[in-house]
C-alpha cells in the first residue's frame, strides 16, 4: 500500500493495475480525513435524527442542510483531540468506566460478545467504537476546559433576567421524578419474589445515603436508565392515585417504597417538587443560566476554533468544502502529482554538479575561486 497524491492505494504484485483503495480529502497536522470518515459522519448524522424523532419526510432536507458541515466538524474533532494531546489531557479510564457502565446496562458479562453487541448495533468495530468515545470525552474536556470556564455570568445578569421575565415563571404545581425499575417480564413466581426483595434493598440502600444515580445504574431494568432514571416533571392530574399518594406531599430527595407496577416494581425519587405560582428566583436559576448560557457558547466554541485553525497546517481537497475556514487562511490542496522537477533528466543533474564543482577552484595562481570569493588556506 502507498500514499500518490494524496490517495491510499494498493499495488497487485501481478498486475500492473492501482486500485483505489481510499481517498484523503483533507490533512489536518499531522492527521487526515478520508472520503470514508465523512460517508461515516453522515450514517451517524442520520442514525441520530433518526433517534431524536426526524420526521422521516423532512428527513433528507434536514440532512441536506447538516451534511454541509460534515467536513467541518471531523476538522474541528481532530483540531480539539489534537489540542486535547498538547494539553495531557487523558481520559483512558473515563473511558474504560463508560464502555463498563454500558455492558453492565445490556447484561453481557463475555467480552467477546458485548464487543458483537457493539459492531451489530452501531456499525462499527469496537476499535473504532471506543475512539469515537475516546475523542468525544476529550473534545468536551478541551471544551469545558479552554472556553466553557471562561464564560462567567454575573449573578446581576440572572438577577435582571427573572425581573424581565417573570411571567414566565409562573407555574402549575409539579415534581420532578427519578426512577429504578425492577423488571418482573418473563419471571415465574419464585422470580417475582426475587424482584421484590431486590426491589426492597435497592430502597434500603437509597435510604442509607448512597447515590441514587449509582443505584440506577447497577439496578434499573428501564431504558431510562441511561439518563440517571430521569422521568422529567409531572402535574398532579398527569400521576396515578397511588403514586400522587406516595409522593406528592413528599420533600425532596424523598425514596419511595416498591410500587407494584404491571412489569415489575418501581422506586420514585423526589427530584425537585415546586408549587404553584410565582417561582422563586432560586427555584428557576439553573433554567436562567441555561438560557443565558447557550448564546454566548456556541459563538465562544467558533472563536476558539477558529484560533486552533490559524496555527493549524490545513489542506482541503478540490472538491470539498470546510464551512468553518477562517478568513486569510490558505487551506490549498498541494498535489504530489502536480510538482513540476526542478531536474528531469540525468545529464542536467551531473551537468549542475560539474558546474558547482568547477565555480569552487581556485584561479590558478592566486587564492581566489571562480565566483570571486577568496578560498581558504
Amino acid at each position: 500500500m502507498r500514499l500518490i497524491a494524496g490517495t491510499l492505494c494498493v499495488f497487485s504484485a501481478w498486475a500492473a493495475d492501482v486500485a483505489t483503495v481510499e481517498q484523503i480529502v483533507a490533512k489536518v497536522n499531522g492527521d487526515i480525513i478520508t472520503r470514508s470518515d465523512i460517508e461515516r459522519a453522515k450514517k451517524q448524522m442520520a442514525a441520530q435524527l433518526v433517534q431524536r424523532g426526524v420526521n422521516p419526510r423532512e428527513l433528507p432536507k434536514v440532512m441536506a442542510e447538516r451534511e454541509k458541515d460534515a467536513l467541518r466538524d471531523r476538522i474541528d474533532e481532530l483540531l480539539l483531540v489534537q489540542r486535547a494531546k498538547e494539553l495531557n489531557i487523558n481520559v483512558d479510564n473515563e473511558v474504560s468506566k463508560y464502555l463498563a457502565e454500558i455492558q453492565q446496562q445490556q447484561k453481557i458479562a463475555d467480552p467477546e460478545k458485548f464487543q458483537q453487541w457493539v459492531r451489530e448495533n452501531s456499525g462499527m468495530t469496537y476499535e473504532d467504537f471506543r475512539a469515537d468515545i475516546r475523542n468525544n470525552m476529550m473534545t468536551q474536556r478541551v471544551i469545558g476546559q479552554e472556553v466553557h470556564s471562561k464564560i462567567n455570568l454575573p449573578r446581576t445578569e440572572i438577577e435582571k433576567y427573572y425581573e424581565q421575565h417573570k411571567t414566565e415563571f409562573v407555574r402549575e404545581e409539579q415534581v420532578f421524578l427519578r426512577e429504578i425499575v425492577i423488571s418482573t417480564e418473563g419471571k415465574d413466581a419464585a422470580g417475582v419474589t426475587a424482584a421484590e426483595k431486590k426491589a426492597k434493598d435497592v430502597v434500603a440502600r437509597a435510604k442509607k445515603g448512597e447515590r441514587f444515580g449509582d443505584l440506577v445504574r447497577d439496578n434499573s431494568d428501564s431504558p431510562t436508565a441511561k439518563e440517571g432514571g430521569n422521568l422529567g416533571s409531572f402535574k398532579k392530574s398527569d400521576l396515578r392515585e397511588d403514586i400522587v399518594a406516595s409522593i406528592w406531599d413528599k420533600p425532596k430527595g424523598f425514596v419511595t417504597d416498591p410500587i407494584k407496577s404491571p412489569n415489575g416494581f418501581v422506586i420514585l425519587r423526589v427530584e425537585e417538587h415546586f408549587k404553584a405560582g410565582q417561582a422563586s428566583l432560586d427555584e428557576v436559576e439553573n433554567e436562567i443560566k441555561e438560557r443565558l448560557y447557550t448564546p454566548l457558547v456556541q459563538p465562544k466554541i467558533r472563536e476558539y476554533l477558529n484560533g486552533l485553525r490559524t496555527t493549524a497546517f490545513l489542506e482541503i481537497r478540490p472538491g470539498y468544502v470546510d464551512t468553518g475556514a477562517t478568513s486569510g487562511t490558505s487551506t490549498a490542496w498541494d498535489d504530489p502529482a502536480t510538482l513540476r522537477p526542478v531536474t528531469v533528466t540525468k545529464e542536467e543533474v551531473a551537468s549542475q554538479r560539474r558546474m558547482r564543482k568547477m565555480l569552487w577552484v581556485p584561479i590558478p595562481g592566486t587564492t581566489v575561486g571562480a565566483t570571486g570569493k577568496s578560498s581558504s588556506k
